[in-house]
């Protein structure tokens, strides 16, 4: 297993150039995973509290094992490169919505700016509403994940986690954390909020990875 971030940035792209364009979804018969069903709008799920920040205040701290730990502001983001992509969103409660148009940066060039140290292999998201939720680093190199900022083509609202919010296409959308606040990088998991109430950690929803052995009780409130 390559052992520094640049070399795990490197596998992640060779493996993407020896599948080909096109291929998120290869594992899948079809385009939407098994227990899943469409929806038209998506809808909103979190925990209730709607956090109201403004650009000029809006901060994310980034720091834990890195090079360089950084806090931006609205300005600092506006300065990476801005890119859009097109996915699917798939939430563990069973429903997806296809072609989501997200806007934002790429986690690459956050993860070029701040250079996980050797020993980094996990992440742990902080909102500004309080939720946290856990993943493995590798995760933030998978195409279309995203520092999102809009949503089919205008800003982010608050009720889809604006003005920042994680997107990570490729997971269950609980790990995509709204109203985003700080971004940990760790040398052991950290489990989050719903990590510690018996989700999966991993959370692929081609392989059905919604939790960690029985289900859950009230999983679908």
């Amino acid at each position: 297993m390559p052992k520094s971030y640049l070399e795990r940035k490197e596998a992640w792209a060779a493996k993407m150039r020896s599948r080909g364009e096109g291929s998120r979804a290869e594992r899948a018969e079809g385009r939407l995973p098994p227990g899943q069903h469409t929806v038209e709008k998506l809808p909103v799920l979190d925990l209730g509290i709607h956090p109201e920040i403004a650009r000029d205040d809006w901060r994310l701290e980034v720091g834990g094992l890195v090079e360089e730990e950084v806090e931006l502001d609205w300005a600092a983001m506006s300065a990476f490169p801005q890119t859009e992509d097109v996915s699917d969103f798939h939430c563990v409660t069973t429903w997806s919505r296809y072609d989501c148009r997200w806007g934002g940066v790429a986690f690459g060039e956050l993860l070029d700016r701040v250079r996980p140290a050797d020993g980094a292999r996990f992440v742990l998201f902080t909102s500004f509403d309080g939720y946290t939720t856990n993943l493995a680093l590798d995760a933030l190199l998978a195409p279309g994940a995203l520092l999102a900022t809009s949503l089919d083509g205008e800003p982010l609202p608050v009720r889809y986690g604006g003005p920042v919010r994680a997107l990570i296409p490729q997971l269950y959308a609980w790990k995509s954390a709204k109203f985003l606040k700080r971004i940990d990088f760790l040398a052991e998991q950290e489990l989050g909020y719903w990590e510690k109430r018996g989700y999966s950690d991993t959370a692929d929803p081609w392989l059905e990875e919604r939790f960690r052995g029985a289900e859950v009780p009230g999983w679908r409130d």
